[in-house]
C-alpha cells in the first residue's frame, strides 16, 4: 500500500483519490475545507488543508508521499508541478496548463523521479491511442473529436461546465494549433466549426482549440494532426460574442472605484450558470482516429468513446474519464510498469510495451469503454 496524495479535491480530484483509495492510502489535500470534510468523515480519507498556490506550502506537503497527483486548476498546474518535482516526489499530472511540461524534464531527471503529464481524457488517453499505434505502423494523420455536455439543453448556452470555468475560458481563448501537410497551423479558437454526427448524441458542433499540445514536438513526424472540441450547435456563436465583446480580457478596467478583471469577471458569473447540478445527467463523447500504412497496407484505426455520470458514486462522465485514466497512470509508476526518469506527456507512455493494454483494461473495469474500430484499405 502506498502512500499518495491527491492535489485538488474538486469533481476530478475527488473521482481520482476514491478510486485510488481503493487499494492505497490517500491524502487529499485543497482550500476547500467543505470538498475535504466529505472526503475524510464519509470516505476515511486523511486531508490536508491548504493553499495549493503556495509553492513552499507544497514542497513540504508532498515531501511525506510515494506519489503525488495533481489535479489543480490549469493557471496554477506548471508552478504546482514544478514544486513537486523540486520536493523529489514521482506525479501524474492531469492539469490543464499553458506552459510546456517538457521544459521540466531536466528537472525531473535530475530528481531522478518520473512524471507523467496531460494523463486524461483529451489530452490524456487520444495521445495513449496515438502513441500506441505510431509504435506499431506509419502514422500518416491524427484526429480526436472530443466533448463534455449536459444531456439536456438549457438556453442560451447548453453548456455545463465539468471543470473550472477559468480552464473552459481558456480552452476558448488560447490560439489554437494543428498541423497540416507537415506544416504547424496557427488559427484562433472557436474557427473553423463543422457539424459531426454521433451514434449516441446526433449532431454536435467540431471547432478548433488548442488540444495537441505535446504532440507538436513528440509527434513531429507524422504530417497531419488536429484536435477539435465539441458542444451542440450555436453555442460557439455566444461564446465569440463575449469574446468580441470583451469579457474575456484579462487586462483590469475600471468600475467605478475598483480594477475588475474582465475575465475574472466573467469567469464568476460563468461558474453558476455553468454549473453541474449534482445529480445532473451529462456525457463525454469522444473519437480518435488513427490513419497510416500498418504492414504495408492502408489501416484506420478508430476509438469510440461515449460515457454518462454514474448515478451510483455521482461521478460525472468527465471525473470518471479524466480520473480513472489519471489512476490508472498512478498504477503504472507504483507498480513499476512505467519506469523511465523524466517528464512523459501520455504518447510516450503509450509507446511502451503494454502500458496501453493496462490503461484501457483499468477503465473497462470501470465501466468506461473505448470501442475499437479497423478499417483496412
Amino acid at each position: 500500500m502506498a502512500k499518495i496524495i491527491v492535489l485538488g479535491a474538486g469533481r476530478v480530484g475527488r473521482a481520482i483519490a476514491l478510486d485510488l483509495a481503493r487499494a492505497h492510502d490517500v491524502t487529499a489535500a485543497d482550500r476547500d475545507a467543505a470538498a475535504l470534510r466529505t472526503l475524510a468523515e464519509t470516505h476515511g480519507l486523511g486531508a490536508r488543508l491548504m493553499d495549493l498556490s503556495d509553492a513552499g506550502a507544497v514542497r513540504e506537503a508532498v515531501a511525506g508521499f510515494e506519489l503525488v497527483v495533481c489535479a489543480v486548476p490549469g493557471f496554477m498546474g506548471f508552478a504546482t508541478l514544478r514544486a513537486v518535482l523540486e520536493a523529489g516526489r514521482d506525479v501524474v499530472d492531469i492539469s490543464f496548463f499553458p506552459e510546456n511540461a517538457l521544459d521540466l524534464d531536466a528537472l525531473a531527471k535530475e530528481k531522478g523521479v518520473t512524471a507523467l503529464v496531460d494523463i486524461g481524457v483529451a489530452p490524456g488517453m487520444d495521445n495513449l491511442i496515438l502513441g500506441h499505434h505510431d509504435a506499431r505502423m506509419t502514422v500518416a494523420s491524427f484526429e480526436c473529436l472530443v466533448g463534455g455536455l449536459p444531456k439536456r439543453r438549457v438556453w442560451p448556452f447548453a453548456y455545463k461546465a465539468p471543470f473550472s470555468p477559468v480552464d473552459v475560458i481558456e480552452e476558448y481563448t488560447r490560439p489554437a494549433r494543428y498541423v497540416e501537410h507537415g506544416e504547424v497551423v496557427v488559427r484562433p479558437a472557436l474557427s473553423d466549426p463543422e457539424l459531426v454526427a454521433f451514434d449516441a448524441v446526433g449532431t454536435l458542433e467540431a471547432f478548433n482549440t488548442d488540444g495537441l499540445r505535446s504532440l507538436l514536438f513528440t509527434m513531429a513526424h507524422i504530417p497531419n494532426m488536429k484536435e477539435k472540441t465539441l458542444r451542440y450547435p450555436g453555442h460557439i456563436r455566444l461564446i465569440q460574442a463575449l469574446q468580441a465583446s470583451g469579457f474575456f480580457a484579462e487586462e483590469p478596467i475600471r468600475v467605478g472605484e475598483a480594477e475588475v478583471s474582465p475575465r475574472a469577471f466573467t469567469s464568476e458569473i460563468l461558474f453558476d450558470v455553468w454549473r453541474l447540478e449534482p445529480d445532473e445527467d451529462e456525457f463525454t463523447v469522444m473519437r480518435v482516429t488513427v490513419a497510416g500504412t500498418e504492414d504495408g497496407r492502408p489501416v484506420t484505426h478508430v476509438y469510440h468513446l461515449y460515457d454518462e455520470r454514474d448515478p451510483v458514486t455521482g461521478f460525472s462522465s468527465m471525473a470518471r474519464t479524466t480520473g480513472f485514466t489519471a489512476a490508472a497512470a498512478a498504477h503504472l509508476v507504483l507498480d513499476g510498469r512505467f519506469t523511465e526518469k523524466g517528464v512523459f506527456p501520455p504518447e510516450l507512455v503509450g509507446r511502451a510495451g503494454g502500458c496501453f493494454a493496462f490503461v484501457r483494461d483499468y477503465l473497462a473495469a470501470r465501466d468506461v469503454h473505448y470501442r475499437h474500430e479497423v478499417r483496412e484499405g
